[in-house]
């Protein structure tokens, strides 16, 4: 049985992560796929390194041209990241007639229409399941699973670094700041977070769930971005009270055709399955026309939990090799995509306000609510002995994201309301 030879661009913990799987697994894999796969050649930065796994040297090389030019290898593993510069590497690998597995979030978030264009005119295969929610087959799962469904909803919890940072504040009562500096201190967290924490990473992966649940091309800049920088143990204490937990949700609604995509902070009603979801792991809930609601729920990064969705990419690349169907499995957006109004984006909101201690104040609020037809499904207000303003806690039912902008811009401008002190949207 002729080898299908494999290159590697990474060499990293996932990287790491997919030579352990192809080595130690090769009996079984080679099963599935009718021929062993090996791992000719591997780009890394440093050839001298020292490395938690042994590799043979002669297949290491500091240029990855070097891989994609390799005239031996069939498909091309990317686990570098980048974008720019690993763009050109795939679009060239393309050009070449090799089979691109990946798990570049932000390079298929940015430019993943053009990279499987150009795959589908080569016929090649470029499989991605590992850029979103790790070791969750959830993009083969939309792909396949649910080919026969018209999927309206689908929601998650994206990021572990943010859901790790969210749980330990609910948990433990710990700050934001607290929370943050363990999760470096863990490597949950790089010493840059704002990709993660400003909910960067998370948008780029539901802009890829959109493009595959809709069958439309969502770009980046459709998603409606809010990270958890703001959210306050005091935001946090507020939602147990009320049962709900605090998580940084991805969104993405289709309604008529139209769509919505959004990251943010989000009150989920403490009954609902993803709220249970803690520490570094992910779930994706989907909803279905005829299937109804599913949940996706397992380990969102790490070493092998990725690496797993890498190699199962590639024996589907192998097996699409055997059977001479490589590129016809792309999903192309083929409807013309619609974004909702703000007219039309409808949630339950909560809002904190701090206001004036007196008379009357309660009824101007709520006013001004009725004057935007808002309906409101509860009102708390108390004393709170750490701040000498009163504290106005409102849940509202469903309203539009344009009423509500223009409920909180007429709060702005009332004298009795000192401060709006929070705003998040509400689930369950």
């Amino acid at each position: 049985m002729k080898p299908v030879k494999v290159g590697l661009l990474g060499l990293g913990t996932v990287g790491t992560g997919v030579v352990r799987i192809v080595e130690g697994n090769q009996e079984d894999l080679s099963s599935q796929v009718g021929s062993p796969i090996v791992i000719e050649k591997i780009a890394v930065k440093n050839t001298e390194k020292d490395r938690v796994i042994a590799v043979d040297r002669a297949k290491l090389t500091e240029d990855p041209w070097e891989v994609i030019r390799h005239p031996d290898i069939d498909v091309i593993v990317e686990v570098m990241g980048g974008i720019d510069q690993t763009k050109e590497y795939i679009l060239e690998a393309l050009e070449r007639g090799k089979h691109i597995v990946t798990a570049n979030k932000d390079l298929m978030a940015l430019h993943g229409s053009e990279i499987l264009a150009k795959a589908q005119e080569k016929q090649c295969d470029v499989f991605y399941e590992a850029s979103v929610a790790g070791g969750i087959p959830i993009i083969r799962t939309l792909i396949e699973g649910f080919s026969s469904d018209r999927i309206t909803r689908i929601m998650g919890i994206v990021n572990g670094t943010t859901n790790f940072i969210l749980s330990k504040m609910s948990q433990e009562g710990a700050s934001y700041e607290e929370v943050l500096a363990e999760a470096q201190a863990l490597g949950y967290a790089e010493t840059d977070p704002t990709s993660d924490v400003e909910g960067l990473d998370a948008a780029r992966k539901m802009a890829i769930l959109g493009t595959l649940g809709f069958r439309t091309n969502v770009e980046l800049k459709d998603v409606t971005v809010r990270g958890i920088t703001s959210v306050t143990r005091e935001d946090i204490t507020y939602a147990k009270r009320l049962g709900y937990e605090m998580k940084l949700l991805g969104i993405a609604d289709r309604r008529d055709d139209e769509i919505t995509i959004s990251v943010q902070p989000t009150m989920v009603r403490q009954n609902h399955p993803i709220a249970s979801v803690n520490g570094v792991f992910n779930a994706v809930y989907v909803h279905g026309e005829a299937v109804g609601e599913t949940m996706f729920y397992g380990a969102g990064a790490g070493e092998l939990p990725t690496a797993t969705s890498v190699v199962a990419d590639i024996v589907a690349v192998i097996k699409n090799l055997k059977l001479g169907v490589n590129g016809l499995k792309a999903i192309v957006p083929y409807k013309q995509k619609r974004l909702q109004s703000d007219e039309h984006i409808m949630s339950k909101n909560f809002i904190l306000l701090h206001v004036d201690d007196k008379a009357g104040v309660l009824a101007q609020i709520t006013q001004i609510f009725a004057e935007y037809e808002v309906s409101l499904a509860s009102v708390v207000q108390q004393p709170n002995e750490h701040n000498p303003d009163a504290e106005i806690i409102i849940v509202t039912h469903n309203a539009s994201k344009a009423s509500m902008d223009k409920v909180l811009k007429h709060f702005e401008s009332l004298a009795v309301i000192r401060r709006i002190k929070s705003v998040y949207r509400v689930e369950g």
